[in-house]
Formats: structure tokens, sequence, C-alpha cells
């Protein structure tokens, strides 16, 4: 078999970012690169696959039991986020990591240290895979699909590996929130599934945020700043009056757990007009319908203020909170559970406070929860995966698996 490393530093080495000004399916050309690998490989090993129009590779390993159990599925995303560049990726491999700070040698002075994020002190003693410092890694999620393919690879080359009908799917994207927009359930052919695209080893969710975006449009008035009394109407001004009738608390710096937020993502203007963005998240739904209303009245109020046709809102979400699609079918969460605890890991059961596939997933009728692909501090240059963690995601894969075919 093909190492689990080698295979992820292949992945990494294909830029896959995805584009969220685009329209189309995927929204990068280059996420083409990667899905077509993935294809050619599960094809090389024998496995039935597909990659259709819209970037979605499928691939199904029929069953080798004597009697019908469910079919379970495993979904990672190809795309890396518009956070960060994943262009010329040149991962760092540390070996038996001692607990200091490491270098990100590919920028002077740069160190990924435990003072900053002590959970490396979780991983001393393993192989830590870190970026140089100039793009992210890309262990969201090419280290759930490496995880999966080298699950898939065992099965395939283990028959005496029992298993029912499992099938496998990668999906172009998920970072824009686009990732599964037009994935055919029905086609995939799963009952239940699981993404691979959580973070630090024993991570289990079956909670996520309800999600939505508003964007701000604000209309100004430019005057000679020399005759501007009672005239002058500054756009960018108008945008932070408008940012500061929204609840300091409720920003993402001061929240945790199972608290929502407003987060202002982009700002762009002058005094004759201004465009902002923000995303808007709770887990509750009644509080997330409050955050929604709140930022209603917030433009209403400055229109009222400043003129109707100041700002122009566009509020529109994006998916829900899967917990009631999956809790109904909860020992899809016990078997995770009971394979994690099988791979000697504590499973760690919490909201995501973001979200995945797998919640978009559960509402077209495929209750889907979230598996730790092992990575932390995604979308950005701090980004690394023990090695170990990748390891066990797979083993964990392969459990799951077996608890299926019992």
């Amino acid at each position: 078999m093909e190492k689990i490393l080698n295979r992820f530093l292949r992945y990494v080495s294909v830029d896959t970012q995805s584009n969220e000004e685009s329209q189309t399916q995927p929204s990068a050309a280059k996420e083409w690169d990667l899905l077509k690998m993935l294809r050619d490989e599960l094809v090389s090993m024998g496995v039935e696959t597909s990659l259709d129009e819209y970037g979605y590779v499928m691939a199904s390993l029929p069953s080798n039991l004597e009697r019908e159990v469910p079919a379970v599925g495993f979904i990672a995303h190809v795309d890396t986020a518009p956070d960060a560049s994943g262009k010329d990726v040149k991962p760092q491999i540390i070996e038996k990591y001692e607990g200091g700070a490491i270098d990100l040698k590919g920028v002077p002075g740069l160190q990924l240290k435990p003072e900053e994020f002590p959970e490396m002190l979780h991983y001393v003693g393993q192989t830590l895979i870190t970026t140089d410092g100039t793009t992210l890694l890309g262990a969201d999620d090419k280290a759930g699909v490496a995880e999966i393919m080298t699950a898939v690879q065992y099965m395939v080359e283990h028959p005496e590996f029992k298993h029912g009908p499992v099938k496998i799917g990668f999906t172009p994207d998920e970072e824009i929130g686009r990732g599964v927009v037009k994935f055919d359930v029905k086609r995939f052919g799963a009952q239940y599934a699981y993404t691979m695209d959580g973070g630090e080893i024993g991570e289990l969710e079956f909670e996520n945020f309800n999600a939505a975006s508003a964007k701000i449009h604000i209309q100004g008035r430019n005057v000679h700043p020399g005759s501007a009394k009672g005239k002058m109407r500054n756009a960018i001004l108008i945008g932070q009056e408008f940012n500061a009738m929204l609840p300091v608390e409720q920003r993402p710096e001061y929240t945790e757990g199972y608290e929502g937020f407003f987060h202002l993502i982009s700002f762009k203007g002058s005094v004759e007009e201004a465009d902002f963005t923000y995303i808007i998240r709770d887990h509750d739904h009644a509080r997330f319908e409050q955050k929604k209303k709140l930022i209603g009245f917030v433009a209403s109020f400055l229109n009222t203020k400043y003129g109707e046709g100041t700002i122009l809102l566009d509020v529109k979400d994006q998916y829900y909170n899967m917990r009631e699609q999956v809790e109904p079918h909860y020992h899809i969460i016990e078997k995770a559970v009971k394979a994690m605890e099988m791979a000697d890991i504590k499973p760690k059961i919490q909201p995501i406070r973001g979200g995945t596939d797998g919640a978009n997933l559960s509402f077209k009728g495929l209750p889907c929860p979230n598996i730790f692909a092992g990575g932390l501090n995604f979308h950005g240059k701090m980004e690394f995966v023990p090695l170990q963690s990748m390891e066990k995601a797979t083993e964990v894969v392969l459990n799951i698996v077996s608890l299926f075919a019992e």
C-alpha cells in the first residue's frame, strides 16, 4: 500500500483553491486536476467510479457479505479555502516533534509556537506536517481525502476484510458553501454517510451552525468637503455606524461553544458608496432568526435616518443545523464513537463552529455527521497535521465499515 504520508503530499501539491466569485461548478478549473487524479486512482484499484459534469467523484465498493447491510458512505472535499494561497505548497515534515517552536522556513522569523498554539504539545514525539509559512497546507480537507483513499486501498487489497456496500464521494467548492448543491444523494446510494472533515483527533460532530450571509450596499453622497455641510453622506462612516449598532459581544473573537456571532468579513468603499459583507451564525434556530431580524432592523433604522435607499440589504440562508436530521439516526453517532474507542481514541463530541457538506447532505436525506481529519489551524499559514492522526482516521473509517457489517 502507498503510505498515507506520500499520498497526502501528492494531493497537497495540487492547487485546488476554490473561487467564491465564480459562478461555475467547480468554481475553479484547477479543482478538476485533483478530481480527475482521484477518479483515475480509484479506477486503477478496480473500483467502479464516475466523475460527473459538476465535479463529483462517486465510487462504490460492492458488499462481500452474504446478507444485506446498509450502505455507508465517506465524503471529503478537494478544494482549499480562499483565505490563503494553496499554490506551490511546500510542506515541512517534523519527525519526532520535541515540543518547541517550529521555524516556517519560507518566511524568515515566522514560527509555529506552542505558546500561541498549545495544542501542539499534544503531539510531542509524533510526526508533524506543517506549511513553510507561505501558503496554507491543505489538510482541510486533503487529509480527509487521503484517509478515505487509504481505507479504500486497504479494502481492495484485503478481500478477507468483511464489509457491506461502501460509497465514496469527493466534492469541490465546500469552502465557498457550494460543495453539495448539485450532489445527487440517490445516485450516491448510501443510507448513511460521514464527512471526514473535522479537526483534531477524536472530534465527532453532528451539530453545526445555522448560517446566513448578509451583503450590504451603502449609497452615500460625495460633495466637495469645503461645501459639504448638510449635504455630504459618507458611506464609509455610515458603514462604521452600521457595524457599531451590532452587539460587540457577538463577534467571533468573543464567542465560543454554542454562542453565535455576526462576523464582518469584508469592507470596501469610498465616500460615495461602500459594500460590506457579514456572515451570521447560531446553533439555535430561534436565535439565528433573531440575528437576521436585528440586522434588518439596523438597515431600516439607518434608511430612516439618512433616507430610503441609503442601505440595501441582501440576506441569504446558507445552511442549517444538521442535528435535527441526524439525531433520529443516533446509532450512526454510536458507531462512530465505538469505532474511535476501538482505535484507542477518546471521542470528543462537540458542535461544529462552522459548517460542513454533511449539514446540507443531511437535509437532502443523507444523515451525515462529521469525523476528525486530524488537522489544526485550518485556512492559514499556521496549519499543520500530525501524521499519526491521519493514520488513526483511516483506522476509524475501517472500523465504521466493520461495525456496519456486523
